[in-house]
């Protein structure tokens, strides 16, 4: 698959499990604090996200499914605190200065998703579902 067709794949796929993660938030900041349904939508698209990626996004990787299970995990604990960051940051300092007040939680939190999608597809195209066998060691002298 060339790159711009697996990028447009990401995206859709990609854009899916972020539509999940987002709705299922509201039901989730009915019953906890906004950051805490942050995190626990997060989980859910990311669950969603690994099953799309795998079976129509990144169909050649060579890592075992444990592995893929294992980095995919590892990918995302960058992303969901990259998300929280961003969520709160927009919603208690960004909106409060510039005056923003529609919807701020969905807001925030929408904003946040978009900024962790390229940082995404570069962590799990070349970590958790690369082609190929394993990465190579650098040798020493080189």
């Amino acid at each position: 698959m060339d790159l711009i067709a697996q990028v447009a794949r990401f995206i859709l796929v990609g854009g899916s499990a972020t539509v999940v993660n987002w709705l299922a938030r509201f039901p989730l900041s009915l019953v906890m604090p906004f950051l805490e349904a942050v995190f626990v939508a997060y989980m859910i698209g990311m669950v969603v996200g690994f099953i799309l990626y795998r079976a129509f996004v990144f169909t050649t990787s060579s890592q075992p499914l444990a592995a893929q299970i294992a980095l995919f995990i590892g990918v995302n604990v960058v992303g969901v605190a990259t998300v929280i960051a961003a969520s709160h940051v927009l919603l208690r300092l960004v909106f409060p200065a510039i005056g923003f007040t529609f919807e701020p939680e969905a807001t925030a939190h929408a904003g946040a998703l978009a900024l962790g999608a390229a940082a995404n597809f570069i962590g799990h195209k070349f970590v958790t579902f690369r082609a190929g066998g394993p990465p190579r060691s650098p040798e020493l002298g080189s």
